[in-house]
């Protein structure tokens, strides 16, 4: 099978989102719709309620609204993206839009829309809780766990490139995260995740921890370090090959040697074998 070349959101835009709509629509009583119908049970449960929090766990987002138990889980997977729309008349939703939710008291300010999700859902406390229970620690969460992040690594025999990918290890890394910290911490991505020593499993969470915090920052992934970009210039003016350095790049901006595509864990790994088995 080859691999899929659509990149997934990374935790880093799912806690931007988070923090971005507890920003615009949080305290505030919102009128939500379902225009597609696909999550009209969701929207009725909450439509006229208070946004109360927006909760990120990795790749899941949870909007919490007052008075109603359980929360709207939202997983954007490969095709969701939300839309906000500020130009006054506020434009009529599309027949593609999953959800709208607009402020009841104002609802020409602003439409936040949802579409092409794979989840948007209410979901129960006991829904919930098991959600949450198959995820492994977020990095950007105040309660992410390192030592849980190295514990689930050390139960598994599959190559470290492939652990980083799964959710239930550690949540919120995907396919562009996953190929810069294995660089950055000079691991090779076929290790064993078992076998990684303890010190480098502990870089790599310091390094996600970092680099995800910066995504957060920039609204967008940048993981080279000061020292390849290019002298005095902004990183978030870094342009897209600037940003990166094996990612989807031909050569390793590190050493100039080739970098590898190959397919591990059902996506494209980008990898330099002469920085990760020096």
């Amino acid at each position: 099978m080859s691999a899929v070349s659509l990149v997934m959101p990374e935790g880093h835009t799912i806690h931007r989102l988070a923090r971005d709509h507890t920003r615009l629509l949080g305290g505030r009583a919102l009128h939500v719709t379902s225009p597609q119908g696909r999550a009209s049970a969701a929207a009725q449960a909450v439509d006229g309620r208070v946004l109360d929090a927006v909760d990120a766990h990795g790749k899941h987002l949870l909007y919490r609204f007052a008075g109603v138990e359980g929360a709207v889980h939202v997983h954007l997977g490969l095709f969701g993206r939300f839309v906000t729309r500020r130009k006054a008349p506020i434009p009529q939703p599309r027949a593609t839009t999953r959800l709208r939710l607009v402020p009841a008291e104002d609802p020409d300010a602003l439409a936040v829309d949802l579409s092409g999700a794979t989840a948007s859902e209410l979901l129960d406390p006991a829904q919930e809780d098991a959600l949450l229970a198959r995820l492994g620690p977020d990095p950007l969460r105040r309660d992410g766990d390192p030592d849980a992040f190295a514990a689930n690594l050390a139960r598994r025999r599959i190559p470290i490139g492939a652990a980083l990918l799964d959710q239930a290890v550690v949540a919120g890394i995907g396919n562009v995260y996953r190929a810069e910290v294995l660089h950055a911490c000079r691991v090779d991505p076929y290790t064993p995740a078992r076998e990684v020593p303890a010190d480098t499993v502990r870089a790599l969470w310091d390094t996600t921890v970092a680099m995800l915090r910066e995504g957060v920052r920039l609204n967008r992934i940048v993981t080279t370090p000061p020292e390849l970009a290019p002298a005095g210039k902004p990183r978030s003016r870094l342009r897209r090959d600037e940003r990166v350095v094996v990612y989807r790049r031909s050569a390793c901006l590190a050493c100039g040697g080739p970098v590898t595509r190959e397919e591990l864990a059902m996506r494209t790994l980008f990898w330099c074998p002469a920085c990760q088995r020096g």
